[in-house]
């Protein structure tokens, strides 16, 4: 027996007892006649005590060659403390060590394993099983396994069943990049890693599971933020003969659940915006309505002067910012540098000030008087003190502008607190969207996603009109969920596969699987699917992923800690049939 006990079970009740431990040095302290070292596993820290008075002198010997990160088992007698830490659970007690045993000696780790480390983020990547044992990482995958336990339980009680599906798959097209795996047995042909089960879980539907969930990976070739990564978790879910508000339901309580067991908030109200209101209101379609500083439109009110900006811009909007009127020009300057960077893409700013004594003082008082100034502070709710912030340009490009701007002084303005949520479902997205550099239509979910019947006419003559039985879950300015009713009639499919331009041959070469499948009667079903990693990081009041997974990628996509990807041998390419044309 490697340890009676953990690091963090012992307590003054236990004083006397004969115990073994086992853990990692987490620090010695060498007093000559006596030596402290710290002991840690994942349960805690306690502290031994070597004792020339009272501890075997070859004991004491060994323990001054102990160094951070040795694996040391020990047996002792726990003992109290003279000089209690009040700041860990163990601190009222020590062990006096009688047996030191070295299990595996270390070499000086990269970095100091403590919770304020000296290490860099990139040399902690490298050496990750070392930041594992940090608190704040191993914390993060104790807390990630808490709310994967919490989900999988609510839905079980639920009635839904988790049920595993494929990894090697055929390439489909939805919406990113995959990742292929040749086939050594099937000579040129290759699995595609899945970007979701998607379509796997509407033939469980049809195979009669009912209600299904996974905890599943997926994966995307794509681009990588603070929130993605090539490799990422989706809570994968899928009902049978359901409708949107069914789902809703459901899944609403879901979330409640986590937030009430996690985090002690209860929380009443969800609730629902369309896609044309959050766009129109908060400029993207996963707004944080924790503040406000909603979008009021201007071209009716700012149209109308010889300001040639604004004339002939396709959409003005601007935003009230609180207490903003005291900026200085030099502080108003820097935003207006914000909104020019790059990554934003404004060609510039106009500026309202609402003074206190009910004046106006703007950066085109040229062109408008204080009456019309007025009348942009309504538009936009401001208030005396408040600065309102005018954009202007094509209405898709301007909307984002904004709300980065709006985004970025709520973060300033100390309005997005982690620990406050709130939920919202948004709704009614399009069915379809243009693709400028294809020219031709795109589905902005995926290809299964059923069309409002209503607006199903509407897909010959005003096809960017149809409205999806789509749906988001956005909670504090985060997409963690999303999903749509499907299409469950082969008729309706082929419809839809038509209008996305795929020939009745190619969509057989994709999805005749699927469509076949369709045939032997399919019911009524939808689901969706939440972004377990960013849930997650969200409920652990953070912004990145990355610390809750357990082995993540850079952000080129690369696991610096095992160098992956990496080359192939030449003869695992001659056997796959595969030549290389760098």
């Amino acid at each position: 027996m490697y340890r009676s006990h953990s690091c963090g079970d012992l307590r003054l009740a236990d004083v006397n007892k004969e115990i073994t431990l086992s853990g990692w040095v987490q620090k010695t302290r060498d007093k000559g006649f006596m030596i402290w070292v710290d002991l840690r596993d994942r349960y805690g820290i306690t502290q031994l005590i070597f004792d020339e008075d009272r501890t075997p002198k070859e004991v004491v010997e060994t323990a001054k060659t102990l160094g951070r990160e040795f694996v040391i088992q020990i047996k002792g007698t726990v003992i109290e403390r003279e000089s209690k830490n009040p700041n860990i659970p163990t601190g009222d007690i020590e062990i006096l060590v009688s047996e030191l045993t070295i299990l595996n000696e270390a070499i000086v780790p990269p970095f100091t394993i403590e919770d304020n480390t000296d290490g860099g983020e990139d040399i902690r990547m490298k050496y990750r099983y070392l930041d594992i044992r940090r608190n704040p990482v191993k914390n993060s995958l104790l807390f990630r396994h808490q709310v994967a336990m919490l989900v999988r339980n609510y839905l079980s009680t639920e009635g839904f069943v988790e049920v595993e599906t494929p990894y090697l798959i055929k390439s489909t097209p939805e919406g990113a990049r995959d990742f292929v795996v040749p086939s050594r047995m099937n000579e040129g042909q290759f699995y595609a890693l899945p970007q979701s089960p998607q379509t796997f879980k509407q033939l469980l539907m049809v195979g009669g599971m009912d209600k299904y969930f996974q905890i599943v990976k997926c994966f995307r070739d794509e681009d990588l933020r603070a929130d993605r990564q090539p490799e990422f978790t989706q809570i994968d879910c899928e009902m049978a003969f359901v409708e949107q508000e069914d789902i809703l339901g459901i899944f609403e309580n879901l979330t409640r659940h986590l937030l009430k067991e996690i985090k002690g908030v209860s929380i009443a109200d969800f609730p629902r915006m369309t896609y044309d209101e959050a766009m129109r209101t908060y400029g993207n379609d996963k707004p944080d309505i924790r503040f406000g500083m909603k979008f009021g439109e201007l071209n009716t009110l700012a149209q109308h002067k010889d300001f040639k900006v604004f004339n002939d811009a396709e959409l003005v909007v601007g935003i009230a910012v609180p207490g903003g009127a005291s900026y200085t020009r030099k502080e108003i300057d820097k935003l207006i540098d914000w909104v020019k960077r790059p990554q934003v893409g404004a060609l510039g700013m106009v500026y309202v000030k609402c003074n206190e004594d009910g004046t106006y003082k703007s950066s085109v008082d040229k062109f408008y008087d204080q009456d019309d100034l007025a009348k942009w502070a309504s538009a936009t709710s401001a208030k005396p003190g408040d600065l309102v912030c005018v954009l202007s340009g094509l209405t898709n490009k301007v909307r984002a502008q904004l709300s980065a701007l709006r985004m970025e002084l709520a973060e300033r303005l100390g309005l997005r607190n982690p620990e406050e949520f709130a939920p919202l479902w948004v709704v009614d997205f399009p069915l379809l969207e243009w693709d400028e550099d294809t020219e031709k239509y795109h589905a902005m979910h995926h290809p299964f996603t059923s069309p409002k019947p209503e607006d199903i006419p509407l897909l010959d003559s005003k096809p960017g009109d149809v409205r999806a039985n789509a749906y988001d879950l956005v909670l504090n300015g985060n997409e963690i969920g999303g999903g749509s009713i499907r299409i469950h009639d082969s008729e309706t499919q082929a419809l839809m596969f038509d209008h996305l331009g795929f020939t009745p041959e190619e969509a057989k070469e994709q999805f005749g699987f699927l469509m076949d499948a369709f045939q032997y009667g399919a019911p009524p079903h939808g689901g969706i699917a939440f972004g377990f990693d960013r849930l997650v990081a969200i409920l652990g009041g953070q912004e990145t992923i990355r610390d809750f997974i357990a082995f993540p990628k850079n952000n080129s996509g690369r696991d610096v800690m095992i160098d992956s990807p990496a080359n192939i041998d030449t003869e695992q390419l001659k056997e796959l049939h595969i030549k290389l044309d760098l």
